[in-house]
């Protein structure tokens, strides 16, 4: 039962901060298939990975120094910072690799990467908040433990983890193969320092200075999440500024109205199209997908077959805006 509790309280706050995170993505949602996986992914390998790759290599550093303290303290502020990212920043290359014409922005890469990592965190603090929380100290115990991983650091591996999808996104969307190499490990390198600046100073300053540690270590958390949010704002006000950019043309084209410009362009009206019917969705989700492909074919040119693409998201839209008026 008592376990039971502690997946309640670990998985319903991560479904409520991967919603949070797709309703960020305004202008064209990701599948929820893949966003899905994605979520596994986290939850199920690489949690399992982390678990087991961590141990065997704090077992490696034990032998090696002879210093049990020395191995559980690396482990915990380097070797678990480097594992956990990898594995989980595997699953956005994944989608990166297979799905590729689904990667269509930053935003996109930090969706998928944040949703992986949310999955890893709910599945991480069942673990925690049972086994070092409700069993070592009982339920009051769990409790803290959930206001602290959960609540007050709800949003930690998301953030290490979305600056990963930053550098894929980045190495997916920019010509040239220094950038392809360069921005993706980039990414990993700030999503590993931030990772281990956490947990190093959690140990480290947790454990001698009590609450001002604590409340230090969430400070430094606390900015680190409001850049993550300033990049996501970021990104949502550039891709407001393509759909302006590009469907002007599809405007003068006949393709779309002067009214369905308004409303592809709004982030405004893109919150309001959840109150709309399914048609209507379809069509705004048609138009975002045909600004980011020809966005896609003025800066990498015909790959993956951009400039068929656009025609055929063109046919779409005509299709469609009869349904939609």
């Amino acid at each position: 039962m008592v376990f039971l509790i502690a997946v309640l309280l670990s998985f319903g706050p991560a479904f409520l901060y991967a919603a949070i995170v797709y309703w960020l993505d305004r202008f064209e949602k990701e599948p929820l298939h893949l966003l899905g996986g994605a979520f596994l992914w986290g939850a199920c390998v690489a949690t399992l990975g982390a678990i087991i790759a961590t141990s065997v290599l704090e077992v490696g550093v034990e032998v090696i120094t002879g210093n049990a303290a020395l191995a559980e303290l690396t482990g915990t502020t380097l070797l678990a910072p480097l594992v956990e990212e990898s594995l989980k920043g595997l699953a956005v290359l994944l989608i990166v690799l297979l799905f590729p014409h689904e990667f269509d922005s930053v935003l996109d890469g930090m969706v998928y990467a944040a949703i992986t990592a949310l999955g890893f965190a709910a599945t991480e603090n069942v673990l925690y908040l049972y086994f070092m929380g409700y069993q070592e100290g009982g339920m009051a115990d769990m409790i803290t433990l959930f206001v602290l991983r959960v609540i007050l650091g709800g949003w930690g591996h998301a953030v290490y983890t979305a600056f990963i999808g930053i550098g894929l996104a980045v190495a997916r969307l920019r010509p040239g193969w220094t950038i392809k190499l360069a921005a993706p490990f980039l990414g990993w390198c700030v999503a590993v320092f931030l990772h281990a600046l956490h947990n190093g100073m959690a140990t480290v300053l947790g454990g001698s200075f009590g609450l001002g540690g604590l409340l230090a270590t969430l400070l430094v958390d606390w900015t680190g999440w409001a850049a993550a949010l300033g990049i996501v704002i970021w990104a949502i006000l550039r891709e407001r500024r393509w759909m302006r950019d590009y469907l002007r043309e599809e405007v003068e084209m006949g393709v779309i109205s002067p009214a369905q410009y308004l409303v592809a362009s709004s982030i405004k009206s893109q919150i309001g199209l959840g109150m709309r019917g399914r048609a209507q969705r379809d069509f705004y989700a048609t138009c975002a997908e045909l600004v980011h492909k020809k966005h896609q074919l003025q800066t990498l040119g015909d790959e993956r077959g951009n400039s068929r693409r656009v025609a055929a998201l063109r046919e779409d839209l005509v299709r469609q805006s009869a349904l939609v008026g």
